[in-house]
């Protein structure tokens, strides 16, 4: 039987996270993590340019002040554009602007102020009126949508908490396009992790504070790839866009942060692919434990992009191998296949690689015992009041009978 994500129940979000007030403030004031991350240094390196990033979620509004000449409403496909534009929460404008927002005005200024917005609206709950009746992208949909496109990253901030084949293969699809996967791990605080961050080729990431420490609400399990802040930041938490919130919290702020770290390697080395990207994010990580032994709320360790951009003889390594996917010791193979080569950009000529540099502040972030410790802490904890969509269907689609070994072979990406 296959899971779907339309006719069986309805589509749900979960309510964004703020603090109490939403009074007018200087947005970039509280952006805490662009300094220790130096984005100012980066930004003499790379700003993006040149990469799209695909954000999948409610919609962005092209007109606020840090988006205006950021987005490109026209290259949506037409099949899934409808209400691309018209974010009816605030949620996907603000992981647009936390990615690519310029900053205007005194609004958020995005980590990639140079590269662009490709919007997509996928159905969700709160659509009332003549917006209820209208036809909006399922996120299999979406997702195959953008693969068919020129954006290199597919941005994902939201969660489908079961197994959703029509995801997987979506996922599976756009991989084979050369494209590169990024969505948030949830905000349960438990072992649960769904679509489309636990997909293969995906690229799983969770929250940390502004204290270094990995957030309470931040899911963990085997597909935890890294960390990125998630706590603390500003954004709209609601459809009227004339003032900031303050208090964002969740793994879809941190699927943004690290879909524009993406972006900006990406923009300095337009020859590699995506797994060459991903692999750059994972071996230049923050971390202090072998990065051959990611842990279950930390992954490899915390984003750093600085690292790649600072290092011109960083080795990206074998342009068609799957960083993300692990080895069966007792079975002698790959449980994930590679990307076919043939979909993939040309390979890049690097040289030999170096070892991450350690640092200060930010990507110190889920390193040593305050990693422990926050591993403790959110294996206790449990929270839903979160910014991360999570797309619920009726109890009749989350049973999901699987023949074989399918489902073992999904969740496997970390078995050894």
């Amino acid at each position: 039987m296959r899971a779907v994500s339309a006719g069986v129940g309805a589509l749900a979000a979960v309510s964004v996270g703020f603090a109490p007030q939403a009074a007018a403030f200087d947005a970039q004031s509280e952006q805490w993590y662009l300094q220790p991350m130096q984005a100012e240094q980066m930004w003499k390196q790379s700003t993006g340019k040149g990469v799209k990033v695909a954000v999948i979620d409610t919609g962005v509004n092209p007109h606020t002040a840090s988006l205006e000449g950021q987005v490109l409403v026209d290259e949506v496909p037409k099949a899934v554009a409808y209400g691309a534009a018209n974010d009816y929460t605030g949620h996907g404008t603000s992981m647009a602007e936390l990615i690519a927002g310029t900053g205007a005005n005194g609004g958020v200024q995005g980590l990639a102020p140079g590269a662009k917005i490709v919007p997509y609206r996928i159905s969700l709950n709160g659509l009332t009126g003549a917006e209820a009746k209208k036809r909006t992208a399922e996120p299999a949909e979406a997702i195959k949508a953008a693969a068919d496109t020129d954006a290199k990253i597919i941005s994902m901030s939201f969660s489908i908490p079961y197994l959703d084949l029509d995801v997987e293969e979506a996922v599976i699809y756009a991989a084979s396009k050369g494209k590169m996967l990024i969505a948030g791990v949830g905000n349960t605080g438990k072992d649960v992790i769904g679509y489309p961050a636990s997909a293969p080729y995906v690229l799983g990431v969770s929250s940390m504070d502004k204290d270094n420490n990995i957030s309470k609400f931040s899911s963990h399990g085997n597909y935890v790839d890294l960390v990125a802040p998630g706590e603390d930041i500003p954004g709209y938490c609601q459809p009227s866009f004339d003032s900031y919130c303050p208090g964002l919290e969740g793994t879809s702020a941190s699927t943004a942060i690290a879909s524009a770290s993406a972006a900006l390697i990406w923009s300095a080395h337009p020859d590699w692919t995506a797994n060459q990207v991903t692999r750059a994010l994972i071996d230049t990580a923050s971390r202090k434990w072998p990065k051959d032994e990611p842990t279950q709320y930390a992954g490899y360790g915390t984003v750093r992009p600085r690292t790649v951009l600072e290092d011109p003889n960083y080795d990206a390594g074998a342009p068609y191998s799957d960083p993300l996917a692990k080895w069966n010791k007792e079975e002698g193979k790959k449980l994930v296949t590679e990307i076919p080569p043939a979909s993939a950009a040309s390979p890049s000529a690097s040289a030999s690689s170096q070892a991450p540099e350690d640092s200060s502040g930010v990507d110190k972030a889920a390193a040593g015992s305050k990693a422990e410790k926050s591993e403790k802490a959110a294996a206790a904890s449990s929270s839903d009041d979160n910014s991360t969509l999570w797309i619920a269907l009726g109890a009749a689609a989350a049973v999901v009978v699987l023949g074989g070994g399918a489902f073992a072979l999904l969740r496997s990406r970390r078995a050894t």
